[in-house]
């Protein structure tokens, strides 16, 4: 009988679908808990498309690229060379390539929006620097954000998943080296991969819906959306790439963590990977949501006809 022990620590001398079943509930565990690999990148996507097949196409594309990774890893896991992660602590770079592809995709988003420097258009909002400006009308607010680049959540997905921590060390150094070969080995991480993809695919369908709730128009969900990715994708990256730097430069930090005495990983410490996720999420992400939605009642109170 499987439990939450023998799937937090697999005995040795498990059968190939065993280890199959363990490895795709390790990845629906993956997917649902806070992680600064998955969460902060469905959050920015997902919001961005602005509807429930829109999010839960974000969820599935992120993911993706997620699995192509990780069936790499265990198969590196299989052979011996994943060890690398035993010698080096590889996070901190991964935070910084993270980041930077964040930062690059906010840029291309914010920058198509406005010809100003994009950290002026990102603080300043839609109406700025002219009464032109001030005069925009809704409809146009509404269609000054660029659609969100669907292949670079496929591009996200698998740089992120080079990020290591406990369920990685489970299924690249506990599972994936019981399989009888290399190709059985690679199986372990797809398996992972999509126990991850259900549950990033159905965050991707409640993130996308959360503008809904305040009953704006398809236009105005869209707008909110959209400007809510550049600006998390934007500030998020910042934040990754410079947590990333802090972590090379003392190694020390990605060690420190506050134990919560759960057994999941994810949920068993806080540490920077938490900082991140509630950074990221939890700060920049309900941030921008905000920002977005006042500006779109902002406009809506410049369509109002004078004397009215």
């Amino acid at each position: 009988m499987i439990n939450l022990l023998t799937i937090l620590n697999p005995p040795a001398g498990m059968s190939v679908y065993l280890i199959l079943l363990i490895a795709i509930i390790l990845g629906i565990l993956h997917g649902i808990t806070p992680d600064e690999h998955t969460w902060p990148i469905t959050f920015s996507y997902s919001v961005g498309s602005y509807s429930t097949r829109g999010g839960m196409k974000s969820g599935f594309t992120f993911s993706a690229g997620f699995t192509i990774q990780r069936a790499i890893l265990t198969s590196l896991g299989f052979i011996g060379l994943a060890a690398i992660y035993e010698k080096y602590d590889l996070n901190g770079y991964v935070y910084v390539i993270v980041g930077f592809v964040m930062f690059i995709v906010g840029y291309y988003l914010i920058k198509g929006t406005d010809l100003h420097v994009p950290l002026d258009r990102l603080f300043g909002g839609i109406a700025h620097h002219s009464t032109k400006a001030e005069r925009m009308p809704m409809q146009e607010v509404e269609n000054t954000v660029k659609p969100i680049p669907m292949r670079m959540a496929l591009v996200h997905g698998f740089v992120a998943g080079w990020g290591f921590g406990g369920f990685s060390t489970i299924i690249t150094f506990i599972l994936a080296p019981q399989m009888p070969n290399i190709y059985y080995a690679a199986l372990v991480g797809a398996f992972f991969g999509l126990g991850t993809m259900m549950m990033q695919i159905v965050l991707g369908a409640v993130f996308a819906n959360i503008m809904k709730v305040k009953k704006l128009t398809a236009n105005q969900i869209k707008y909110v959306g959209r400007s809510t990715a550049a600006r998390t994708l934007f500030l998020g990256g910042l934040a990754f790439a410079i947590m990333g730097a802090f972590v090379i430069s003392f190694p020390i930090l990605d060690s420190l963590s506050l134990s919560t005495g759960n057994p999941i990983p994810n949920l068993n410490s806080i540490g920077v990977e938490t900082v991140l996720v509630i950074l990221v999420v939890g700060v920049i992400g309900i941030w921008s949501l905000l920002r977005g939605y006042r500006e779109i009642v902002g406009s809506r109170r410049h369509d109002v006809p004078e004397g009215k």
